[in-house]
């Protein structure tokens, strides 16, 4: 499978930010470890992050040559109608994931705009939240 790992707002700040939450791995540090289960499972991966939602939209248009999609959004889950509908714009599965339990996090958090057109969510376990979302993928 080729999969397309899209990394929203504030996640190049992995490493630095709030390590008590997300832990002190890098995002190049997360990417590499999807990395190598994904090559163990046979699969491809590309990855893209950018703090600009138009950026996300885009990407979401234009990853109809890939079999899924696993997007952590960031803050933009809770509020972002156009990356809403640019998932439901294409047919690739779309898998939400978040490195920390957002059930158990503030108020604010515990609402997805994204949730009700992907295929699941996954939150909760960390860099293991992608990895998971791989194997999930699978059974799209």
């Amino acid at each position: 499978m080729k999969i397309l790992v899209l990394n929203g707002v504030n996640m190049n700040m992995l490493g630095t930010r709030q390590a008590d939450v997300y832990g002190v791995d890098t995002l190049e540090d997360v990417n590499k470890k999807i990395n190598e289960v994904a090559k163990n499972i046979g699969d491809k991966v590309d990855f893209f992050q950018s703090n600009m939602e138009g950026e996300i939209v885009e990407c979401i248009h234009n990853a109809k040559n890939y079999d899924g999609i696993i997007l952590n959004a960031g803050a933009y889950t809770h509020y972002s109608i156009a990356i809403r509908d640019a998932i439901s714009c294409v047919k690739v599965p779309v898998i939400e994931v978040h490195m920390s339990n957002v059930h158990a996090r503030e108020g604010f958090r515990h609402t997805s705009v994204l949730s009700a057109v992907c295929k699941g969510v996954i939150c909760g376990f960390g860099a293991e939240s992608y990895t998971l979302a791989l194997m999930a993928l699978r059974k799209c």
